[in-house]
């Protein structure tokens, strides 16, 4: 499993209608891809759970390299970049998923921290494989997932909700679409 985002940061004062709009004309163009498992269409609007930005923020979690290839080179993002620009794109190497008992999310929370310095390596990695099974494990969860950059030496949390009070700490977005052709093959617990 990987995980991918990107983040593309609008005006104080974009019209946040215009990302739901392409949401609802484009995001079912996913909802078969092959290779992922799913695709959340995040949206953070100023001043909406906390946040201090517009922000358009997807978040994906991958089955296969081929797939998220295949999106990347293959045209899907092509018509994002023409949109928008070329963001940055964030990538992860997956450490745990688990699935909750969760219904349709409604919101999503995203967790980063630095992997601390002195701190064996393993011993992050099996905190956050827990922390993905208490995630899923709360009412109202919808899944949960823990992944790694070794570049930056980066943890990253993600959870979906399916309620307005998730039990996660970090970045909350409003989930405006779910494609999730591939979610039921992505596999459960530790990714080693």
């Amino acid at each position: 499993m990987h995980a991918m985002q990107y983040e593309i940061t609008l005006p104080a004062d974009y019209d946040m209608d215009v990302v739901r709009g392409r949401v609802a004309r484009l995001g079912h163009l996913l909802d078969d891809f092959g290779g992922l498992g799913l695709k959340a269409y995040l949206m953070r609007e100023r001043g909406t759970h906390g946040s201090p930005v517009n922000q358009y923020a997807p978040f994906y979690l991958w089955r296969t390299v081929e797939g998220m290839n295949s999106f990347l080179w293959g045209g899907g993002f092509q018509g994002l970049s023409d949109d928008f620009g070329r963001p940055r794109v964030s990538q992860w190497t997956g450490l745990s998923y688990e699935e909750g008992s969760g219904g349709t999310p409604r919101l999503a929370v995203r967790w980063r921290q630095p992997v601390p310095a002195g701190v064996p390596v393993a011993q992050t990695v099996a905190e956050a494989v827990g922390e993905t099974a208490r995630l899923a494990g709360e009412d109202g969860a919808v899944l949960a997932a823990a992944a790694v950059d070794t570049g930056r030496w980066e943890l990253v949390l993600f959870s979906l909700w399916e309620h307005e009070a998730p039990k996660a700490d970090g970045d909350v977005y409003q989930v405006l679409h779910l494609s999730a052709p591939e979610r039921g093959r992505l596999p459960r617990g530790g990714q080693w």
